[in-house]
């Protein structure tokens, strides 16, 4: 394409919600050019988050895995590996991921454009290096980036945030998180598997409140109890590096220091750089854009998904939004109809996992919906037995009296696949989406799935006792 012809859609960002939109788009037939600033087609969910954060988390499993087996152990096996090297796995699995995206586009006829894009008016951008692009609608799926305060100097040596961590050369023997929403607690999870002294600060009254109360007390226990110092109701006075650590004043009068500094303090939405003073829009103050249910920015044409919306901050979200703008695009306006952004499921890897979909117990005693509660516990189940993977539960939450699957709560190895086939159901319409379901179906044995009859029986003895 010249730099001066238009096409149908331009999309901003080449991660999930890009992808998303752009594949839903270019299979019916629009001609879509899609916009990347970096070098590197995935965005920071391939780049610098999820990806490189879970493959790094898998390696150091693998890593403390090996070193607690006793018959390794016993054979004399020791291991000492640098950061560096644990990294190797997830740089490989980077462009894997970069060479099929790639592959997708190009089968797909989809335009690919590196360089900075600027809005120059409400149906025109321009691209540096380039020159201008018009289109009929844009789909803004730029992402987002960690927060960082101007008075914390993050140029430090000392002081990272949740991309520059993922450098980091030494192995340090202390640490400490600032921030424990889902980066916080999944960092000072994986890097207390290191044996690094790790504390956890946390500006609120419990980890992840917005989790099932029973799963946020499951993970305080076996966080302390593998050693990381949790901290509640704590916020930062100031924050400064010295040559040998990082000193963190916390407004209690504490004085926490440490080998180096990891801030997980909330993101900020990547829309300062896209001239949308140009077409009259306005982010928040975190830089995320305001979008209607249809993904609509207050320019009707103009789309956004995925991190620079804000909430839910989930890739799997941002590629479900980015096909969910580009259905109303092609004119399929009740996206929900089309099953889109149904239950969504939360996946957190901390050690161990957590994963849950639908109400918590507090949101169904809120709402006065008489539920009750079916559990699991994995060291009842002979697969997890076998494999020594003993933490955890399934917790099923159902209407006393329909049997209405309404919430699905698992902590443990594993739980953002096991998640899944509680999702299934909860999704289903009528008896489908009932108690009945495990009660009635064969489980392979033995499995971790076999933890969802377990708690189904557990569930139903409840009532009919």
């Amino acid at each position: 394409m010249s730099s001066s012809q238009s096409t149908d859609v331009v999309i901003i960002g080449s991660g999930p919600g890009g992808e998303g939109a752009a594949m839903q788009l270019a299979k019916a037939g629009r001609n879509v050019v899609l916009v990347e600033k970096t070098n590197h087609i995935g965005g920071a969910c391939t780049h610098w988050g999820t990806i490189p954060s879970k493959a790094l988390r898998f390696s150091i499993y693998q890593l403390t895995e090996a070193l607690n087996n006793p018959l390794l152990r016993n054979a004399g096996v020791r291991a000492n590996p640098s950061l560096a090297d644990l990294r190797t796995s997830a740089r490989s699995v980077i462009e894997q991921q970069e060479r099929l995206r790639r592959g997708y586009y190009s089968r797909n006829k989809i335009e690919l454009i590196f360089g900075h894009a600027r809005f120059v008016d409400n149906h025109k951008i321009r691209i540096d290096d380039y020159g201008e692009i018009s289109a009929d609608q844009f789909i803004i799926a730029t992402g987002s980036r960690p927060y960082r305060p101007d008075h914390i100097d993050f140029n430090h040596p000392r002081i990272f945030d949740s991309d520059s961590i993922l450098s980091l050369e030494q192995i340090p023997s202390t640490m400490s998180v600032y921030g424990a929403g889902v980066v916080g607690c999944e960092y000072a999870s994986m890097f207390r598997n290191l044996q690094i002294k790790t504390d956890l600060i946390n500006s609120r009254a419990r980890l992840l409140d917005f989790l099932d109360d029973e799963i946020t007390d499951a993970l305080s226990y076996h966080m302390r109890q593998r050693g990381i110092v949790v901290r509640h109701n704590e916020s930062y006075q100031s924050v400064t590096g010295k040559d040998d650590g990082v000193v963190i004043e916390l407004k209690s009068g504490k004085k926490i220091k440490s080998d180096i500094m990891l801030w997980a303090a909330g993101r900020t939405g990547n829309s300062d750089q896209l001239g949308l003073d140009q077409i009259g829009l306005v982010p928040d103050s975190r830089g995320y854009l305001d979008v209607n249910d249809c993904y609509q920015t207050d320019v009707e044409h103009i789309y956004a998904v995925g991190d620079v919306v804000g909430f839910p901050s989930l890739a799997s979200a941002a590629h479900t939004q980015g096909r969910a703008a580009a259905l109303h695009i092609l004119g399929r306006e009740n996206n929900n109809g089309d099953g889109l952004l149904g239950e969504l499921p939360s996946g957190i890897y901390t050690s161990p996992e957590i994963s849950c979909v639908g109400q918590t117990e507090k949101e169904l005693t809120e709402a006065k919906i008489p539920y009750e509660v079916g559990r699991a516990e994995f060291s009842n189940l002979a697969r997890a037995q076998i494999s020594g993977r003993t933490v955890g539960m399934l917790k099923l939450l159902f209407h006393r009296e329909t049997l209405q699957v309404l919430g699905v709560h698992c902590f443990g190895h594993n739980a953002s696949e096991i998640v899944h086939i509680g999702q299934a159901v909860l999704q289903q319409k009528g008896e489908a989406n009932t108690l009945k379901y495990f009660l009635n179906t064969t489980f392979n044995y033995p499995t971790m799935a076999e933890a969802y009859r377990v708690a189904a029986f557990n569930g139903i003895n409840r009532i009919f006792e």
